[in-house]
């Protein structure tokens, strides 16, 4: 089996499909600030130093701390990186997420995301839906995508994306602008965007999944062990790996607060599945 792509189009960048996602750069439960700050900002300047392109995170990490330590790290950031926020949701000080959907919130969001990195135009906002806290539930995006678009018309966001999304809200969302990304859970034991992710390869817009190992039941992490042992991989990177080989058009954002787990973590787009390790790990979620 052929090595997979490693660039895929992101709104009008071309990214390496291995992204760097900061929320992990934040304290316990993505709140305050990390325990070891120099720790975190060596994990962020050794992503850029690596080649990573695509750095995910959002102003409600922390809240601010994610994007504060990416300016501190970063800033001035490389002409070709592209740093992707989600808004719509916020924190209470009792480190609760709730939803953020007024012009209000929104607006407060995106300059807030504007001053911590210290930009002036946001590349991709990805909308994170929060009817349900689990799993991605029916409900109108099309109030908030509304306020966006005047963002959008301010010069203050280029690119729109979604997250935490059923098929019926990013269709809906279609008629009103472009998406460039959709982002949602799904690895190899949460294959619920299977019909989704072909659906978006098709018109050539990125799919982002998130917690690459969310949700396992003990058996299924049993038979990734399993194949990571007979590759002599770790389990993550046999799940990245497996993720870059299941569509083109999927970007991933592994996060990791250590230097150590950033490039095993980069290491696995150099690992081809053969057609045995992957025959039993697309069976581990039909288990």
């Amino acid at each position: 089996m052929s090595q997979p792509a490693l660039t895929y189009r992101l709104g009008d960048r071309l990214v390496g499909r291995l992204g760097y996602g900061a929320m992990q750069l934040a304290g316990p439960g993505v709140f305050g600030p990390p325990a070891d700050e120099a720790k975190a900002l060596q994990v962020l300047r050794e992503v850029v130093a690596a080649g990573v392109r695509h750095i995910d995170t959002s102003d409600f990490y922390g809240p601010h701390v994610t994007n504060k330590l990416i300016k501190q790290a970063l800033y001035p950031y490389p002409d070709d990186l592209c740093i992707v926020t989600k808004v719509g949701a916020r924190r209470d000080d009792k480190a609760n997420w709730l939803p953020a959907f007024s012009e209000e919130e929104l607006t407060r969001a995106v300059e807030d995301n504007l001053r911590n990195l210290g930009l002036d135009v946001l590349e991709v906002v990805n909308l994170r839906a929060m009817f349900d806290a689990h799993a991605p539930a029916e409900g109108s995006l099309e109030a908030p995508l509304e306020v966006l678009l005047k963002l959008k018309e301010r010069g203050l966001i280029r690119h729109i994306g979604l997250s935490h999304v059923t098929p019926k809200q990013v269709a809906d969302a279609q008629k009103m602008t472009p998406i460039v990304c959709v982002q949602n859970l799904y690895n190899l034991a949460n294959r619920q965007d299977d019909a989704m992710i072909d659906e978006l390869n098709k018109q050539g817009i990125a799919f982002v999944p998130f917690f690459p190992l969310g949700g396992f039941t003990p058996l299924q992490s049993g038979e990734l062990n399993d194949v990571a042992q007979a590759l002599g991989a770790t389990p993550m990177q046999v799940a990245l790996a497996w993720l870059l080989q299941r569509s083109p058009n999927i970007l991933l954002i592994p996060g990791t607060s250590s230097p150590q787990h950033l490039h095993e973590n980069l290491a696995s787009a150099d690992i081809t599945l053969p057609a045995d390790a992957l025959a039993k790990l697309n069976a581990i979620g039909k288990a």
